[in-house]
This record gives structure tokens, C-alpha cells and sequence, in this order.
């Protein structure tokens, strides 16, 4: 049986302290990157494979952070994972992932598992609901919380996302400056602070340019590409006649630009129409589509950067923290062109 390889003999061939090997093998900022570089080189060398769990049990970390959203199938959400990982990693960090799918129940029983395995902490795009109780679950058990692309009410946890009021009335305000005046808003709920904040955008920037916001031009509830494609019909019989769309979201847009082709329009010429997030299929999508870039990858990085402070005994403060959006112009907005009755 092979001779089980022990922090001790790396630090010996090594010349440096146990301890010294342990920081380095934690990626613990106490050991220059050099040394710490030069120990885990020895050690994949040696065949030793660092027990995390062990390890857990003498600092009571586990080295494992729970991250839960509602739905990583949406590249919204995948873009913001991504980056999370990205961080993660750095510090080598794990994470367990799930999908609650607006489940208040479905993320309780996550937020419960994760304090049963022993978890550091959770970054976590709260479900439609959510109450602030569910959340004091996991800090008041020692696991602290960081919120991404949504809020909830009643909630000081420090929360990550890109300001959408303001976003939303660039896309607005774009459509505004090409002469587009009925502009209809497709997608979205109120059921969730991204939603409200949202159509307030469009609103805002409606109002600023004295154009009367129609309840009947807003079409809530789609928030996916099928669910676009099919408001495509509720979009073209609007009696007002809208020649422009702000979507709530880049799947939405893509899904309504197709079913305006599938009726003959042509998006960009006939009808213009915006997205939001600046998903990397957005430019290559026919036509390609005017957007608005909202801080994905900068959302997941400071999250998880904020729960590794937050762990290390330092964090920001608490409280919402936005990304600025930035228009991204392409060819699926143009000139308004009257509709034809």
C-alpha cells in the first residue's frame, strides 16, 4: 500500500513549516504567492490531495458556498454564474447550485440543506416572495447572504445588480430619439423588484419626453423566448399601433422579433425593438439586436467578492449595490416608420 503523504513530509523536502504548508495549501494571503505556487507544485508532485473536509473540521469552513437562482438555463443567470465561479475559484471555493424556479419552499429547503452540510455562505437571486425571515435564517445560523439581480423588501443584506429604472429608459429614450412615440413594453411582472424597476424606467422616460403612458401598450408577463414569440400577436393587434418594443429582456426580444417576421414585418425597418442584459447571442441574433449591457459578469464577480470579504471579517456595506447599464446600438432599432391599418 502506498505510503499516505502528510503536510509534514512537503514541508520537509520544502524546508518550510508545517503551518507554512496548511496556509499555503488554504490559499491563505499570510504566504507569499511564490512559496504558496511552490508548495502546491510539490505537493501534486508528492501525489497529495488536499481533504477539504478534514480540513473543515479543524477550521470550520467547509470551503463550500450555496448558490441558488431561478433558473440557470437562463443565459442571464449563466453569465452570472460564470463569473461567480470565476472568483470562486480564486480562493479555491466549491459551490452547490440549484434552481429554486420561484419556489419559496424549493429555496428554504436549499437555504436548510446548506446549514446541514456546514456551507460558508450563499449568494442567491431570491424567489418571488421571498421573506425577509428566510434570508435570517442563514445569518443568524452563521451563514452569511449575498443577494444578486433582485431585492426584497424589508432587507438590508448587501445585493448586487444592474440599476434597470435606469437601464430600461436608455433602451426608452433611444427608441424616443428616433421618433418612435407609441412604444409598447413587452415582458416582465411586478411580482419582482427587477420588473417594477423596470417599467418604471420605461415610464420615467415616457413622461420626460411628454408621451402618455398607456396601460394598454404594456404587455406583462413574458419572460422568455417562446413566451416573446407568442406576444408577438397581442403586440401587432394593439389598436394604438405601436412601432416600437422595449422588451424586458433579451429572450424576450428575440422571441417577439421572430414571430414580426413570421407576419411579414421586417424588425429595425417596420417595427422597432430593444432588448436587456447584452446576452452574447444579442449580437449575433437576425437582425441584431439593440440592447442594453447590464453588468452580468461584474454582478457575479462583486457578489462573490463581497461573501469572500464577508468571511475574511470585512465586507462593503450592506444594502443595494447597482451596475450601470450601457446602451448597446445595432440593427433591430431604427427610424419610426407609421404602421399601415
Amino acid at each position: 500500500m502506498a505510503q499516505k503523504i502528510k503536510l509534514s513530509t512537503i514541508a520537509e523536502t520544502l524546508g518550510v513549516s508545517t503551518a507554512t504548508v496548511s496556509l499555503a495549501l488554504r490559499d491563505s494571503p499570510l504566504v507569499a504567492v511564490a512559496t504558496r505556487e511552490k508548495i502546491k507544485e510539490q505537493a501534486r508532485a508528492l501525489g497529495y490531495i488536499y481533504n477539504r473536509r478534514a480540513a473543515s473540521l479543524r477550521t470550520s469552513r467547509s470551503g463550500i458556498i450555496g448558490v441558488i437562482v431561478h433558473d440557470i438555463m437562463n443565459p442571464f443567470y449563466a453569465e452570472i454564474l460564470k463569473a461567480i465561479e470565476s472568483e470562486l475559484d480564486r480562493s479555491r471555493h466549491t459551490f452547490i447550485l440549484a434552481n429554486h424556479y420561484d419556489s419559496v419552499e424549493k429555496q428554504r429547503n436549499f437555504i436548510e440543506t446548506m446549514l446541514q452540510l456546514g456551507g460558508d455562505g450563499m449568494i442567491m437571486s431570491p424567489a418571488i416572495g421571498t421573506p425577509s425571515e428566510d434570508l435570517e435564517l442563514a445569518e443568524v445560523n452563521g451563514m452569511p447572504a449575498i443577494l444578486v439581480a433582485r431585492t426584497i423588501e424589508n432587507s438590508n443584506l448587501p445585493a448586487f445588480r444592474g440599476d434597470d429604472t435606469y437601464g430600461i429608459s436608455l433602451a426608452t429614450n433611444h427608441l424616443i430619439s428616433l421618433g418612435h412615440k407609441v412604444i409598447a413594453m413587452v415582458g416582465g411582472t411586478d411580482q419582482t423588484s427587477t420588473g417594477r424597476d423596470r417599467y418604471q424606467g420605461y415610464v420615467n422616460a415616457l413622461r420626460k419626453a411628454n408621451i402618455e403612458v398607456l396601460p394598454e401598450l404594456r404587455i406583462p408577463g413574458p419572460r422568455t423566448r417562446q413566451s416573446g414569440f407568442e406576444a408577438a400577436v397581442h403586440f401587432l393587434s394593439l389598436p394604438h399601433k405601436p412601432t416600437a418594443a422595449v422588451c424586458w429582456n433579451d429572450l424576450v426580444a428575440i422571441g417577439l422579433m421572430n414571430g414580426i417576421a413570421r407576419a411579414g414585418l421586417t424588425v429595425g425597418v417596420d417595427i422597432s425593438v430593444t432588448g436587456y442584459d447584452d446576452l452574447e447571442e444579442a449580437s449575433i441574433a437576425t437582425p441584431a439586436l439593440t440592447t442594453v449591457w447590464n453588468g452580468q459578469s461584474e454582478v457575479g464577480r462583486l457578489a462573490a467578492r463581497a461573501l469572500l470579504d464577508r468571511l475574511a471579517g470585512s465586507h462593503d456595506p450592506d444594502g443595494l449595490h447597482l451596475i450601470k447599464p450601457e446602451m448597446r446600438i445595432r440593427q433591430s432599432s431604427g427610424p419610426m416608420k407609421p404602421r399601415k391599418s
